[in-house]
């Protein structure tokens, strides 16, 4: 049996997250139209007959800008720098692949690993364009293979998951057979709340978002909201408590989809102050 891990890498907003799902065929991380979205390191499971390909999530290459970001970081550098057996470098199609793209090639090409670069998000694009941005990408790097994909559509999925199958090494299974992500059930579920708030708010909102899972059982599941300002919290809440309800309402199906049975969800909106440079509580929300 074939067995192994793949480190999947790019800059900010290329659709990584979207892709993982797509490749393990579960929601395992969330996705949104705003930069940053992951900040775990979030690992994919799927597991066939002959493979189990194991997919680290990582998120965007960014310059640090606080502790929280800090973290993120050096999560991403150790990801690719450890015992992993591929990267996956995703850039989008529907950009120029530009200096973002080249810093993150620079830090992954020379691991003496083989690269696999994915072309995301080319639905609806038109054929000249893809073969134009599949040249650019190609001089990224001395590249295993260069796949154009849309995770979004599936178009492309199936041939790129049995490439990277085909660069993992002879092993054992990682995982239990059914598992499809290794991230805890608590963390799933505040990830899923968090998905609607950045669906749901703009500006600088989103990044100032976090949840976190206070009380869980079989009938009710309480979560925590929290913001770094008293108007950024207004703003969560919305007048007479639209906003939440309505994060509440996005929220509620994938989470009882995740537990397989109807629950009531709690939210509760909290403001804590640079919580994002707070250690203390980054522990203790696993960032």
């Amino acid at each position: 049996m074939k067995s192994g891990f793949v480190a999947v890498a790019g800059r900010p907003n290329v659709g990584k997250s979207t892709l993982v799902n797509a490749l393990t065929g579960s929601k395992v991380a969330i996705v949104s139209d705003k930069p940053h979205t992951t900040r775990h390191e979030i690992r994919g499971v799927y597991t066939d007959d002959a493979a189990q390909l194991v997919l680290v999530d990582l998120p965007g290459w960014q310059k640090p800008i606080d502790t929280l970001t800090e973290r993120m970081q050096g999560r991403v550098d150790d990801a690719v720098t450890g015992d992993v057996d591929a990267v996956l470098l995703v850039v989008n199609a529907r950009e120029r692949i530009g200096t973002g793209d080249r810093f993150v090639a620079r830090r992954i090409f020379g691991l003496g690993i083989p690269i696999v670069i994915v072309l995301n998000k080319v639905d609806r694009l038109k054929p000249g364009h893809i073969a134009t941005q599949m040249k650019t990408a190609a001089g990224l790097g001395d590249f295993h293979a260069l796949h154009p994909v849309s995770a979004k559509t599936g178009d492309g999925i199936g041939e790129l998951r049995s490439d990277l199958v085909s660069l993992l090494p002879d092993g054992p299974l990682y995982y239990p057979p059914e598992t499809d992500t290794d991230m805890p059930l608590e963390a799933r579920i505040a990830e899923l709340v968090r998905e609607q708030a950045l669906r749901l708010t703009k500006e600088e909102v989103p990044h100032a978002v976090t949840a976190e899972v206070v009380e869980i059982d079989d009938k009710r599941v309480h979560v925590r909201l929290y913001t770094e300002t008293e108007s950024q919290k207004q703003i969560l809440i919305g007048k007479g408590g639209t906003m939440v309800r309505e994060i509440g309402r996005g929220a509620r199906p994938h989470v009882e989809a995740l537990l397989g049975h109807p629950v009531f969800l709690e939210l509760q909106v909290k403001a804590s102050p640079k919580w994002r440079r707070n250690e203390t509580m980054l522990e203790r929300l696993g960032l």
